[in-house]
């Protein structure tokens, strides 16, 4: 390839242009398809770096869209398989499923159930009726490009989708409400009250001397003085506050900003070691991962 060519096509910007797109696609996806909003990101990001990686060892450029659907999958499959969470499901006989040109208004009202599905619940699936649901009802994906994704016959796919909508439907009908949310931890507590009050030297003081800081495709600060630039950035905006909150049992922080209503606009997830923060995830840049969470703000501490 010539340096003029090269020039005129950029394998890496083309990339990065419709990830940047693609992103809150392909985390509705990852996200169900591991149960959980935060692990669905984790793989998006895993995704994104892998892809970018394997640019230089692809000598004929696929079509990048079915190409990163398919790396977002098969990392996910290793994810779940080093959990041992895998179910084997041998496939059957294709059900009825109707024909994806079809109006079917049962078509439209599953294809609904499953959007309206909590994301931890598709978890009870096994992985292959998983991958088929999420593909067809989530993101309507056509049975051909299902099947090639998985590496199925498109009659596979049929009965797959089949069975998983079924298992879906008793799943949902089985569900039963969600735990309420715990009043925060005096960790969390502080950590909120410390950030509302803008006492910036106050939170550098949490932070472990190995810290890490994640927001999304940026790189990885690391180190107490390296991330502590994170509330550097944070004193330069006005109208941020935060609240202790719940996603998926995990204990978080809600983040609301001037101007945004009443609902966050993204949330925190920190960890810590003893009473210092040895991680800290800031979903700022990735908030498409609130439209599937079920958050849960925190009740005030009983007096």
């Amino acid at each position: 390839m010539t340096s003029q060519a090269s020039s005129e096509r950029d394998p890496r910007a083309e990339l990065l242009a419709l990830t940047a797109e693609l992103r809150p696609e392909l985390h509705r996806y990852c996200a169900r398809l591991m149960g959980s909003v935060i692990d669905g990101e984790d793989v998006v990001q895993d995704t994104l770096a892998r892809a970018l990686a394997a640019l230089d060892e692809v000598k004929d450029m696929p079509a990048l869209r079915p190409w990163l659907f398919r790396v977002a999958h098969n990392r996910a499959l290793d994810v779940l398989r080093s959990r041992a969470v895998r179910k084997a499901e041998p496939i059957e006989a294709a059900a009825d499923v109707a024909d994806e040109a079809s109006a079917d208004p049962m078509e439209a009202l599953m294809r609904q159930e499953a959007v309206e599905t909590a994301v931890s619940r598709f978890a009870e699936l096994p992985l292959v009726q998983r991958s088929v649901v999420i593909l067809k009802d989530v993101l309507d994906e056509p049975l051909k490009d299902i099947a090639d994704l998985l590496d199925l016959t498109v009659d596979a796919v049929k009965a797959h989708l089949a069975r998983g909508r079924a298992r879906l439907r008793e799943i949902n009908a089985q569900a039963t409400t969600s735990a309420e949310a715990r009043p925060a931890s005096t960790a969390i507590a502080r950590y909120v009250a410390l950030f509302n009050a803008q006492n910036w030297g106050g939170l550098r003081a949490l932070l472990a001397d190995d810290v890490k800081l994640h927001q999304s495709t940026y790189p990885v600060r690391a180190g107490a003085v390296d991330a502590g630039r994170f509330f550097t950035i944070y004193a330069t905006i006005e109208g941020v506050r935060l609240e202790p909150a719940w996603v998926e049992g995990r204990e978080v922080i809600a983040v609301f900003e001037q101007g945004a209503g009443t609902k966050p606009s993204y949330f925190m997830w920190l960890e810590w070691r003893g009473d210092q923060i040895s991680f800290i995830r800031d979903y700022r840049y990735s908030r498409y991962i609130l439209d599937d969470a079920k958050m849960m703000l925190a009740p005030d501490k009983e007096p």
